[in-house]
């Protein structure tokens, strides 16, 4: 990998750049550089719960510019998979926050908020306002036959404490009660990052996909023929990459040490 050489940084957001209200180590300086050197970034999120109006201005409490150009979320690659590959008569249950399904709406994309008959899919997101009612409604559509849809396939969201159950753990959930599986529609699949790639005129190997777990950001990273880096201030540890089937390019504490490793770089 040649490090020197990337011009578009790819940043994953929770766990790469902050966990809930604090910026990680190296993250503001990261980010300063890239701007000051005329490089340019993208924020990847998986994070469906909330829109990218709520992910600016969480980046401007947390003292970081950031224009809207610069955000693309598994919202985005919902949105764009079920007006490209959907029925638009199509009408979706969506166990998601009321943000979700705002955004979904404004799309205009077709939801009803009761386990109709009209219904002819569930669409599952990262819902921190998941409730019983609402894994009970999916699993009597899908017993009905309705399509089981996705935003990602994350199990878990990073925290200052821990870990809080992600999109994949709330599917998991309706999985093995309903027997069925989703299809997945954001990261690892690699639409976000060509998207990215097309908006900013870079080519894949000037690129670098930055994240903290193996099996979205990393795996994203492979698919999509970009160089990846870890950091390791989520989800991910070390060891995990040795066993990993998509082992990253380099692995880092966090965004400081990379912007060590790409100064350095640029210097030799």
């Amino acid at each position: 990998m040649e490090l020197s050489k990337k011009r578009l940084f790819l940043l994953d957001l929770d766990g790469t750049v902050y966990l809930d209200d604090a910026l990680l180590p190296g993250a503001a300086e990261f980010l300063a550089w890239v701007r000051e050197s005329g490089r340019c970034c993208r924020f990847l999120t998986n994070n469906s719960s909330r829109g990218v109006d709520a992910g600016m201005e969480k980046m401007a409490r947390l003292g970081i510019p950031a224009r809207r150009e610069e955000f693309l979320t598994a919202v985005e690659a919902t949105v764009f998979y079920l007006k490209t590959c959907r029925s638009p008569s199509d009408v979706y249950y969506v166990v998601g926050t009321a943000s979700f399904c705002r955004q979904l709406t404004e799309a205009g994309i077709s939801l009803c908020r009761t386990p109709s008959p009209d219904v002819t899919a569930v669409l599952v997101g990262f819902d921190t306002e998941l409730t019983y009612e609402k894994v009970e409604d999916a699993c009597r559509l899908l017993a009905r036959g309705a399509d089981f849809l996705a935003t990602n396939p994350d199990w878990a969201c990073p925290t200052l404490f821990g870990f809080i159950p992600d999109c994949g753990a709330i599917c998991e959930l309706i999985s093995r009660a309903a027997g069925k599986t989703p299809a997945f529609l954001g990261k690892p699949d690699p639409a976000m990052i060509r998207l990215a790639l097309e908006q900013t005129g870079f080519a894949p190997e000037e690129t670098l996909m930055v994240g903290d777990r193996l099996y979205t950001d990393i795996a994203y990273g492979c698919r999509a023929g970009v160089d990846t880096a870890l950091v390791l201030t989520g989800e991910a540890a070390a060891e995990d990459a040795a066993a990993s089937q998509t082992p990253p390019g380099v692995i880092c504490r966090d965004l400081g040490a990379l912007l060590e490793l790409v100064r350095r770089a640029g210097q030799s």
